[in-house]
C-alpha cells in the first residue's frame, strides 16, 4: 500500500504541529521547515480545519494549532481523511470489474483483510506516539 504525497505532508504538518503545541505555527514556516508548496500546505490545512484536526487562527499573528491533544488523534483517522482511494485492485472499484476472474477470485477477500489490518495498526498509533520523547525530532521542529 502507498500513500498519497497529500497524505504525507499532512502528517508531517500535524508531526510539526504537535511538537509546537504551545504556541501557533505558520504555514511559512512548515512550508520552509520541510520544503513544501505553501500552496499545497493551505489547501492542506483548509483539509485538515475542515475535519477537525487542526485550528486555524488568522491574522497577523495566526497560524495553526492542534484542535485536540494529540493523544486522541490517531494516525489512521490522518490517513482515511485524507486518502480518497483504497481500492488496491480493480474489483475494489465499484464502477470497474472488467476483470475475468472476479466471480471466483479469492485475492480481494485476502487483499481486503490486509488492508484492514494496515488501518487497524494505524489506529493503534496516535500523533502522541509519533512526538512523544522524541528528542531527535523535537531538535528538528522545535
Amino acid at each position: 500500500m502507498r500513500l498519497n504525497t497529500q497524505t504525507d505532508y499532512a502528517l508531517r504538518l500535524l508531526m510539526h504541529l504537535a511538537v509546537n503545541s504551545s504556541r501557533l505555527v505558520t504555514i511559512q514556516e512548515v512550508a520552509d521547515r520541510f520544503s513544501i508548496s505553501k500552496n499545497h500546505l493551505m489547501k492542506l490545512a483548509s483539509t485538515l480545519a475542515r475535519e477537525g484536526f487542526v485550528t486555524s487562527v488568522r491574522g497577523r499573528s495566526g497560524g495553526l494549532k492542534l484542535a485536540r491533544p494529540s493523544e486522541r488523534i490517531t494516525v489512521g483517522a490522518i490517513v482515511r481523511c485524507m486518502e480518497n482511494d483504497f481500492a488496491l485492485v480493480e474489483c475494489f472499484q465499484a464502477d470497474r470489474g472488467e476483470c475475468l476472474i472476479t466471480p471466483a477470485c479469492r485475492l480481494k477477500g485476502v487483499l481486503n483483510d490486509a488492508a484492514a489490518a494496515f488501518l487497524a495498526e494505524l489506529d493503534r498509533c496516535t500523533l502522541s506516539d509519533l512526538v512523544q520523547n522524541n528528542v531527535p525530532l523535537e531538535r528538528m521542529l522545535a
